[in-house]
Order: C-alpha cells, then sequence, then structure tokens
C-alpha cells in the first residue's frame, strides 16, 4: 500500500470516528434511563421521527419535532434545560443532538435503540 491509501483509510477512520463518537455535552443514554427521566418535569423530550411514526407509537412526554424540522424548531426548547432525543433506532436523535449542540445545548442525551428499543 502506498502512502495515499494510508492517508485515504485513515480520513475515512476519522470520519466514521467523529459521526459516531458522542460529542461533549452528548450522552447515549438507555431506555431505562430515559424511562427515569421521564419523572423530571424540567427536562425536555424530543422525538424526531416523522409525524407518521410518531403517530403510530409515540410515549408521553415525548413532543415530535422532526428531524428536518429541527433547525427552524430549536428556538421553542431551553437550551438551559436537559434534552432527551429519541428516533426509530437512535441515528437520527444523534444526528439531532449534533445538531442541538451546536446550537449551544449543553446537556443532551440520545436514547440508544431508540422507540425499536422501548419494549
Amino acid at each position: 500500500m502506498d502512502i495515499i491509501q494510508w492517508i485515504f483509510i485513515i480520513l475515512i477512520a476519522l470520519f466514521v470516528i467523529n459521526r459516531f463518537i458522542p460529542k461533549k455535552g452528548i450522552t447515549n443514554i438507555t431506555v431505562q434511563e430515559a424511562k427515569d427521566k421521564i419523572k423530571d418535569k424540567s427536562v425536555q423530550f424530543i422525538d424526531v421521527r416523522t409525524p407518521g411514526e410518531y403517530k403510530a407509537n409515540h410515549h408521553k412526554p415525548f413532543k415530535n419535532i422532526p428531524l428536518s424540522n429541527l433547525p427552524s424548531q430549536v428556538d421553542k426548547l431551553e437550551k438551559d434545560k436537559e434534552v432527551v432525543v429519541i428516533c426509530q433506532s437512535g441515528m437520527r436523535s444523534a444526528k439531532a443532538a449534533n445538531m442541538l449542540k451546536k446550537q449551544g445545548f449543553e446537556n443532551i442525551y440520545n436514547v440508544k435503540g431508540g422507540m425499536s428499543a422501548w419494549y
């Protein structure tokens, strides 16, 4: 392998690591940890699935803000409060968590496994 191939492999590895390793201020939590937070009225719960997915299966107190709408709805959330983000599998909510982090949110929790792991 020549140096160009090694550089290419390293760049791909760094990209993958950057996409999937939580950033500071973002914590991956289990479904049980999310359920434990439901009792806390100061926590904001966001479900970033589509309205159809949300309507078919959701849990209180999660509020539906689809991932595609999150940038325009972020001003409706309070930056100083914890945010728990969920989707179907945990991938869209990870993207949402990163988006919220870039907007200045500090305490963000992504539910690992999403709604698929809820039961």
